[in-house]
């Protein structure tokens, strides 16, 4: 159904008094705070700032930045990282190549025009984003943007008594390592629909999309080594019209192919525009999925074979029989498909060897350790066609064996069981679909937890998230555990 219109503040007033009320009578014992934790847990909601004025947007270092600053200012900066940007016009959507600066999930340009940002400025936050020095898989450079932002922002307008870094996928890799590798300045982080499993276990999983779809359906695709931005468009656009022409083809197998590939990584069987309510919106999730992983294992992966020097990506190892479970093996049955036949058309095809270096060089870039060492609350939809969800379940391990479990709350967000084609799901299905009520929930729940030291659950904080958190979801393993 349709998200009521957001009056402005009002979510984040009503989030906050739920949360006191939730928290009250949950204080900790006594002990002597530092000046830091004294600045942190300050409620003055009226603390001075200098007027950045002119100096508010500028550029550091190739990057373009943003600062929004409220009337009156709660003392607290949310320091927004943007998610991936294609280096060239790329499939599937082919939009011009973005530089704007960013200083929330919905603002475009960095004018901080739409409601989500005019929320978080009533509610007393400072906001700030840029843009990345390079497009692509630009997390190194995201992290430095982040870092010379949070100085740029002391500079002219003064050290916030505490600072929430938060993004959306390749953002929410940022957003990560931000908080990893800066504890000095960051109290807080909100990942959103983050590559929180690490950049190899993600291109392993479109490696294993486009090898399937070479395999079964399109002998022709290049895997690796594009040499140019127009081969690997090029590659997708045959590809795409091949899987389309299958998914139609019933009677031919095509449809069990294309319901197989994706089952191999757990595409969702919904996304934004296809609910999944009956089996032909299946497929047609199924092939929108397929698509959007061979948008990045093409046109992604050449930019960034060219940022590392080699393919990354490995699928040596992977075990493709393992990953079709009864109930995935029973749903290609329904369309006419048997799953034997085509795992011995994937055995026959020849694997892909990652290079070592440039799989080294990719890491390097940036993957989360899981040693938490400020409060981390995420969120993903629970149908996330690009970045899967089960990115937190590796997260969540990566947590755990640093024993930082304490220090990790992850909220899922469901989808409305049906949803029109036309209006799309208004969050839950798609990759970053949120509704800005359920993001200002996520920064309410993230305030609370950072300025109290009391620590959320998933299940008792839910309704101060909002509609559709799931609080009794939990994703599966990833699909191909021989990912490292």
């Amino acid at each position: 159904m349709p998200v009521p219109p957001l009056s402005r503040g009002g979510v984040l007033a009503a989030t906050g008094t739920a949360l006191a009320l939730l928290l009250a009578g949950c204080g900790e014992a006594s002990t002597p705070m530092t000046d830091r934790q004294k600045n942190v847990r300050s409620t003055d909601s009226n603390v001075k700032m200098t007027d950045c004025a002119s100096e508010c947007t500028g550029e550091l270092d190739g990057a373009k930045y943003a600062i929004k600053l409220p009337q009156k200012w709660n003392g607290t900066l949310l320091l927004y990282s943007h998610g991936y940007r294609f280096a060239e016009p790329a499939p599937p959507t082919f939009d011009p190549v973005n530089t704007n600066a960013q200083v929330s999930s919905t603002d475009t340009d960095g004018t901080g025009s739409d409601p989500l940002t005019a929320s978080l400025l009533d509610a007393g936050y400072a906001l700030a984003g840029s843009s990345y020095k390079s497009n692509g898989w630009a997390a190194a450079d995201g992290v430095k943007a982040g870092v010379d932002l949070h100085a740029q922002f002391v500079k002219l307008v003064g050290a916030p008594k505490r600072t929430y870094v938060w993004g959306d996928s390749l953002g929410g890799l940022v957003t990560e390592l931000l908080a990893e590798t800066h504890p000095e300045w960051v109290d807080g982080a909100a990942p959103m629909c983050g590559v929180l499993a690490g950049p190899n276990y993600n291109f392993d999983a479109a490696l294993d999309v486009a090898f399937a779809v070479k395999a079964l359906i399109d002998p022709q695709l290049k895997l690796t080594g594009y040499s140019s931005q127009a081969d690997a468009t090029a590659n997708w656009q045959h590809a795409s019209a091949a899987v389309q022409q299958a998914a139609a083809d019933v009677a031919g197998g095509g449809t069990a192919k294309v319901m197989f590939i994706g089952a191999l990584v757990d595409a969702p069987t919904a996304t934004q525009t296809y609910d999944g309510h009956d089996l032909p919106s299946q497929v047609k999730a199924r092939v929108e999925a397929v698509l959007t992983a061979l948008a990045f294992g093409t046109s992604g992966r050449y930019e960034l074979e060219q940022r590392i020097g080699g393919n990354p990506s490995s699928n040596a190892d992977a075990d493709y029989p393992s990953r079709i479970d009864t109930a995935e093996a029973t749903l290609i049955g329904t369309v006419g498909g048997k799953v034997e036949p085509l795992q011995q058309r994937l055995a026959a095809e020849s694997r892909i060897t990652a290079d070592p270096t440039a799989r080294d060089a990719f890491e390097a870039l940036g993957d989360p350790s899981g040693n938490l060492v400020v409060p981390t609350a995420t969120m993903h939809t629970e149908q996330d066609p690009l970045v899967l969800v089960q990115n937190e379940t590796v997260f969540a391990e990566r947590a755990a064996a640093a024993k930082r479990s304490a220090r990790l709350v992850q909220f899922y967000i469901a989808p409305p069981k049906t949803y029109s084609e036309t209006e799309k799901a208004p969050y839950g299905a798609g990759h970053c679909r949120f509704s800005d009520g359920q993001r200002l929930g996520l920064i309410n729940v993230l305030d609370g937890w950072v300025r109290r030291s009391i620590h959320p659950s998933a299940g008792g904080s839910a309704s101060l998230i909002g509609e559709g958190a799931d609080p009794a979801y939990q994703p599966g393993p990833w699909p191909g555990a021989e990912s490292s």
